[in-house]
C-alpha cells in the first residue's frame, strides 16, 4: 500500500518556491520560510499570486508532484506535471466504457448511489450530534433514502441525472439546517457557486476545490484519465473523472469538515470579506485554519469498507482511483465505491 504522502499548502501572497538539492524551499521577503524534501511531497497547490521557479517545477514534475495554481478563493486556475504515467490499455479501455451506454450507465449508477448513501449518513449523523426538534432532517433523510432506491433503478441516464438532482436537493436543504452556529452570517438558503455569495458557500466552494485536486491527482496517479468521466459529460477543461469520484466523498471529506468548521465556530464572520459584484472572499487567517482542519480530517483513520483495512482518509482518493481502475480493467465485479459507516 501507498505510505500517506502530503500535499503543501502554499497560501502566502508573494512567496516564492525554489529548488534546493533534493527539497522544495518556500521563501518569504528572502527569507526561508519553509523546506520540504521532494520525497515527502505528493502535490503542491498555490494559492493567490504565488510564483516557482522553472528548477523547482522541473523537479516536481521529474518526481511525479503535481502542482496546482488556484485564485485566493481556491477556484482552480492551471496545473503543472511530468509526463503521463499508467498503461494506455487502461485508458483505452477507459475510452471504450465511457462510449459504451450500458457501462457507462453502470459506473454511473453507482457513483450517484454512493453519493446520496454518504449523504444520508452524515444527516443522520447530524440528528444524532444535535438531534432534529422540527424533524425537517429525519423528513429529508426519508427523501434521499427513496433517491437512493430509484437510483439503483434508473434505466437510462437523464433519469439518473434527474434523480441524483432530487437527492442533492434534499440533501442540501438538510445541509443547511445542520448547521448551529447562531450566527446570522451562515444561515443561507441556497447553493451560490461562481462567485459564492455567502460565508457557507464560500467555504463549500473552497473546501470542494481542494477535493477536486486530490482527486485529480489521484486518477493521474493510477493511469485513468481525468477528463474522461461516466456521470459528468466530458466538456473542455472540466476533470469529469475527478468530478464522478468527487460525488461518493464529498458528504465524507468536504461537507462534514465545512459543517465541523461552522459549529464549532473556528471561523467566524468577520474571516469573510464581501467584494465588489457581490462576491466572499475567505481572509488569509481563514484560509489557513480550513487548510489545516481539512488536513486534519485527511489524517484521520478508518476502515476501509472494502477492503477491510485501516488507512487515513486522505489516501481513500488514491484507492478508490485503483479501485475504479480494476473494475474498468474488469478485475473485479463492480466498482466498490466508498460507503461511509
Amino acid at each position: 500500500m501507498k505510505k500517506h504522502l502530503n500535499t503543501l499548502y502554499v497560501t502566502t501572497e508573494g512567496s516564492y518556491l525554489a529548488k534546493e538539492g533534493e527539497a522544495v524551499v518556500v521563501r518569504r521577503d528572502g527569507e526561508s520560510a519553509m523546506r520540504v524534501p521532494i520525497h515527502m511531497l505528493d502535490s503542491v497547490v498555490c494559492f493567490g499570486h504565488v510564483k516557482m521557479s522553472v528548477h523547482a517545477m522541473a523537479l516536481c514534475a521529474g518526481r511525479g508532484v503535481a502542482i496546482s495554481f488556484m485564485s485566493p478563493q481556491g477556484r482552480f486556475l492551471a496545473r503543472v506535471h511530468g509526463f503521463t504515467r499508467g498503461s494506455v490499455l487502461l485508458r483505452r479501455a477507459q475510452f471504450r466504457a465511457s462510449e459504451a451506454p450500458e457501462r457507462a450507465l453502470e459506473l454511473a449508477r453507482v457513483f450517484v448511489q454512493a453519493k446520496l448513501y454518504n449523504a444520508r449518513v452524515l444527516v443522520l449523523r447530524a440528528i444524532r450530534d444535535h438531534s432534529d426538534p422540527t424533524g425537517r432532517l429525519a423528513t429529508e433523510a426519508e427523501h434521499l433514502r427513496r433517491c437512493i432506491r430509484g437510483a439503483a433503478e434508473a434505466q437510462d441516464m437523464n433519469r439518473l441525472r434527474g434523480i441524483e438532482g432530487e437527492g442533492s436537493r434534499h440533501y442540501l436543504s438538510a445541509l443547511w439546517d445542520a448547521i448551529r452556529n447562531p450566527d446570522p452570517a451562515f444561515r443561507t438558503h441556497e447553493r451560490s457557486r461562481r462567485p459564492p455569495r455567502d460565508p457557507v458557500n464560500a467555504l463549500l466552494s473552497f473546501v470542494y476545490a481542494l477535493l477536486a485536486s486530490d482527486l485529480r491527482s489521484a486518477c493521474e496517479a493510477v493511469g485513468l484519465d481525468p477528463q474522461v468521466g461516466f456521470l459528468h459529460a466530458d466538456r473542455p477543461g472540466r476533470p469529469a473523472l475527478a468530478l464522478d469520484l468527487m460525488e461518493e466523498l464529498r458528504p465524507v471529506l468536504a461537507d462534514r469538515t465545512v459543517l465541523s468548521l461552522i459549529n464549532r465556530q473556528q471561523v467566524n464572520a468577520a474571516d469573510f470579506i464581501r467584494e465588489v459584484g457581490g462576491a466572499m472572499r475567505m481572509r488569509d487567517q481563514a484560509r489557513k485554519e480550513v487548510l489545516v482542519q481539512y488536513q486534519k480530517r485527511k489524517a484521520e483513520e478508518i476502515e476501509h469498507p472494502f477492503l477491510g483495512e485501516k488507512v487515513t482518509l486522505g489516501i481513500v482518493p488514491l484507492l478508490q482511483a485503483r479501485l475504479l481502475a480494476k473494475a474498468i480493467r474488469g478485475e473485479v465485479d463492480a466498482y466498490p465505491a466508498y460507503l461511509w459507516r
